[in-house]
Order: structure tokens, then sequence, then C-alpha cells
């Protein structure tokens, strides 16, 4: 079966109909949970390509749980919730989700936005097929979802993170514009993206010990976009 597989986890028997009838009427396979219990016991068999997940559970903080699947697992994670506060959502893309929705939805534009995360998966920019880049006392490692430094010291990073980072090992030395990220990242162009790459880089630096008044590495070009000043080598 090439078919994606979709994880549902919801507490509301109808949201799950829902997402699962639009996901599968679209060619993709699904499961669906309804306590956190279970979907975390599904994950020990087979892990999903896309999961998408509610905060509101009755057996688990659903944040905490956004946040493991982030480090642990490397599939999209997408939340779906009834939280609609600017900070629920900004939360929500710090603890490491590539997409926030809100409900109630329309369960087309739920598909359109996997669809968009999948095939970002797909179309991978760098040229060199690698998932292991060094660069100024640094290798991040895409398969494991992590940086280690000179000392071997490990830091995981989420999925969303690595998707920033590798678009700018892919391009050291080049601005990288706000229009750049969102055609090869996908999401919606406007305030919301912008808040999420601005999280994003946001983490990246602190992971990467950057001063934050000063940055080394992802400079900042107010109006333009970013540049990335570390000197890479694809291993």
């Amino acid at each position: 079966m090439n078919e994606p597989l979709v994880s549902i986890l919801d507490d509301e028997p109808e949201i799950r109909l829902i997402l699962s009838e639009a996901l599968e009427e679209a060619g993709f396979r699904t499961k669906s949970f309804a306590r956190a219990t279970e979907f975390e016991a599904s994950l020990r068999q087979s892990v999903p390509d896309v999961c998408l997940v509610d905060l509101s559970l009755p057996d688990k903080d659903g944040l905490t749980l956004v946040h493991r699947l982030a480090l642990e697992q490397g599939a999209v994670v997408i939340i779906i919730s009834g939280r609609a506060q600017v900070q629920d959502r900004v939360t929500g893309l710090e603890l490491g989700a590539d997409d926030y929705i809100i409900k109630p939805f329309d369960p087309a534009e739920v598909v359109a936005r996997v669809r968009a995360h999948l095939r970002k998966e797909k179309v991978a920019p760098n040229t060199s097929q690698s998932n292991v880049a060094t660069f100024n006392g640094w290798t991040a490692n895409f398969d494991g979802y992590l940086l280690e430094d000179d000392s071997g010291a490990q830091t995981p990073f989420s999925h969303a993170e690595g998707e920033v980072l590798r678009l700018f090992l892919d391009s050291p030395k080049r601005l990288v514009s706000r229009a750049q990220m969102q055609e090869t990242l996908g999401g919606v162009a406007g305030e919301s993206f912008d808040r999420a790459m601005d999280v994003r880089i946001s983490r990246l630096r602190t992971k990467l010990r950057e001063d934050p008044k000063n940055p080394r590495l992802i400079k900042t070009i107010y109006g333009a976009g970013y540049i990335f000043l570390g000197d890479v080598i694809w291993l």
C-alpha cells in the first residue's frame, strides 16, 4: 500500500468521521483514535505520514503529545483544535507542529493542507540527496532530527524546524526571501505564515546557541528575508 497514512486523534466521533471520509475519498489511508493512549499504542506498530491531533483530549494533554510527536516520530503534525486564541496557535507551533487548523473547518482545506505538507516531503530542495550536513562546528542529521555540536552533545529538532533549517543549509550565503520560504515550505502567505516562520527561526537560533541580539549564522535582512552565513558541507 503506497497511499500515505493519516492518523486522526480526536475525541469527537463526528469529527473523526468527517476527516476520515474526506481523506479516504482523496486517496489517503486513515486510522482514527478517540484517546491518546490508543493513538500512542498504534505508533509502536507503524508511524503515519501525517498526524491530525486535537488539543482537548480526555486522557492526555494534546500539546505535550504534539511536542513528543514532533521530536520523536518525524511525521507531519497538524493540530486541529477549537482553541482559536493566538497564544494557543503560537504555542502549538513553538512545540513543533507543522500547521494549525481551527474548528470549525472545511474538510477540503484539511485535505489540501495534508497534500501540501506531503508534497514538500517528496520535493526536497537539496540537490545532494544527503540527510547529514556539517556547518561551523555543528552536524545536522535529518534522519534522526538531531543537531550535534563538536563535543558530541545532541539537541533534537522538530520536523517543522528541520524544514526551515534544511532550506537554509541548501542556500548558504544567499538571501532567502519570505516569498521563497512560502513557495518552498507551503502554507498560506500572510500573518499566520510569517508568525510560524518567526517561531521556527527563533527556536533554531536558540538550539544553535545564537546571540539573540547578534546571531552569527541566521541573519535577518529586514524587509527582505534571511541569510544563512554558515560554511555548509553535505556528507
